[in-house]
């Protein structure tokens, strides 16, 4: 029997242990210590934008963060792209806040600015201005930011980034993450660099990121004793679980280049299959790391549906998965407000993310190869 083929598994570039060892070997086990400080300082060379990153225990606990630090509380509003992972929307529900849902455009599968706007107009005429705005850079895909956040600034509304997906694209240049007043990153196992969980808080400032640390460090008061005059959480990033970050780091490069390769890999398979688009960037402004590739079926045309290539792929022990169901459509989330029209839903029918590790061999990829040719008859 095959191995498994996964959809996007971890991969360690080899000097992790000596950060983990080094860990160990100081007794700095504790949730601070240097390799707290040089994930971080690693984090903030990458980013290249004169940020300030705060290290912590999952992307969400960042977004979390980021909400309090613009002042969403209970009954507030805030805008979240519909076609996401739950973990973009939950802390909206954490704050105790409502979730105003936006459409995607074709173009990125990103934030329509079109819904945006009417959504802001609407929800403001009706004497709920939403208090933040969180943009997703779906699958590493920028998001239209110039559009964004250009909407943003004339309604004084702050902009989040979840950049958990896209570490590593780039808009105009630009690393995303570094676009609103907060970013949001995640090294979750199945992200293109891993901590085995963690995530990150991008700062514009130094006073937001010491504010996050304080928060996210339950919040103690400068006192001898143990004081506390606003709720803490416990959210910082460990120092042994930095120094898996700091040697993921070494090889975060080579990380990319080998997920925008499987992305090519899959341009020049579907080349000659009717009814198959690979999702790539619209232009040159857009640089994707293509953490997750991913596909669109035409049944009509292609003569399978997504669900028959899913279903083909997991017979030969292939992971693949339909993309995220939009949150309007989630059970949860089923009474929030929605604005835009079917972008979203249309790409959940048709679409699948097919596997993309960095860590996936010439075998495997003639496996998967092999199996999508079978698929549709070529």
């Amino acid at each position: 029997m095959s191995n498994k083929i996964w959809l996007s598994s971890p991969h360690m570039g080899g000097n992790e242990l000596k950060y983990i060892h080094e860990a160990f070997d100081a007794n700095w086990v504790a949730p601070l210590g240097p390799n707290v400080n040089g994930f971080e300082e690693d984090l903030e060379n990458f980013l290249n934008a004169n940020v300030k990153v705060a290290a912590l225990s999952a992307g969400t606990a960042a977004l979390h963060l980021a909400l309090i630090e613009c002042g969403v509380v209970h009954g507030d509003e805030v805008i979240c792209q519909s076609m996401t992972f739950s973990a973009s929307a939950n802390p909206i529900a954490y704050c105790g806040a409502i979730p105003v849902f936006i459409d995607s455009e074709k173009d990125t599968w990103n934030m329509c600015p079109k819904a945006l706007r009417e959504a802001i107009v609407d929800r403001t005429a009706k004497g709920n201005k939403p208090k933040a705005i969180i943009v997703v850079h779906l699958y590493g895909m920028p998001a239209k930011m110039d559009e964004i956040n250009a909407i943003a600034k004339e309604f004084d509304i702050p902009v989040i980034e979840d950049a958990a997906e896209a570490l590593g694209s780039k808009y105009k240049n630009v690393a995303c993450g570094t676009f609103g007043r907060f970013g949001v990153l995640s090294f979750n196992g199945n992200k293109i660099i891993t901590t085995s969980g963690g995530g990150a808080l991008v700062c514009n400032t130094q006073e937001d990121k010491d504010k996050a640390v304080f928060l996210a460090t339950q919040a103690r008061d400068n006192a001898p004793h143990y004081q506390h005059s606003h709720i803490g959480y416990n959210y910082r990033m460990s120092n042994i679980t930095a120094g898996i970050g700091r040697g993921q780091m070494e090889v975060l490069a080579s990380r990319v280049e080998a997920r925008r390769a499987m992305n090519k890999f899959y341009q020049d398979l579907f080349a000659d299959i009717d009814g198959v688009t690979v999702f790539v960037e619209p232009n040159s402004d857009y640089y994707s790391n293509h953490w997750l590739s991913a596909i669109l079926v035409d049944p009509k045309v292609a003569g399978k549906t997504r669900e028959e290539l899913r279903l083909a792929l997991l017979e030969d022990d292939i992971e693949s998965r339909p993309l995220w169901k939009p949150m309007h459509m989630q059970p949860i989330f089923a009474n929030s407000p929605y604005y835009g029209t079917n972008v979203s839903e249309e790409l959940f029918e048709n679409g699948l993310c097919l596997p993309s590790g960095s860590n996936l061999t010439d075998e495997e990829r003639e496996r998967i190869s092999k199996k999508i040719k079978e698929v549709f008859g070529k």
